[in-house]
């Protein structure tokens, strides 16, 4: 059979079933088993949202490390919080960066609060204010990761 012949009874073969709701159906026979499918792997994190600060102002003892580098060296805990926060490490050199970092936290991790209140802790106790979110961002970085992998058929 050529190619032409091919074409025609594929054409009358249209026009016997052009009235019906019919379609003719051809397939191909599997010749081959499908190989191991693509792996994708899906990450969930979950974070702690919402409510008050997680350690008070005063709570100093409760991280040593962080307790000591705020009594001797503040402006060190600065810098890590500017990088723990992902701001760069030039941050805390301006004027007013702790506050802002300190409303921006408030703000990210929806933890209640005030603009004054954030003023009057960054300006009045800026060591004990600088501990408490270097505490805040150890406790809130700390999620809960779930991996789930699944398999896809490749085609």
């Amino acid at each position: 059979m050529c190619p032409d012949e091919e074409v025609e009874s594929l054409n009358t073969q249209n026009d016997d079933t052009q009235g019906s709701s019919e379609v003719p159906v051809t397939t191909n026979p599997v010749v081959t088993q499908p190989g191991p499918g693509l792996a994708t792997t899906t990450i969930t994190t979950m974070t702690q949202m919402g409510g008050d600060w997680s350690t008070g102002l005063l709570d100093v003892c409760g991280d040593k490390t962080t307790c000591i580098l705020g009594a001797l060296v503040p402006c060190y805990l600065d810098l890590s919080l500017a990088h723990q926060y992902g701001e760069c490490l030039c941050m805390p050199l301006l004027p007013g960066s702790t506050f802002a970092i300190r409303v921006g936290i408030r703000e990210r991790y929806k933890i209640r609060g005030s603009a004054c209140e954030d003023w009057c802790a960054v300006y009045c106790c800026y060591p004990l204010a600088v501990c408490q979110m270097i505490r805040e961002m150890k406790r809130r970085m700390k999620t809960q990761t779930y991996q789930v992998s699944t398999v896809t058929e490749s085609l």
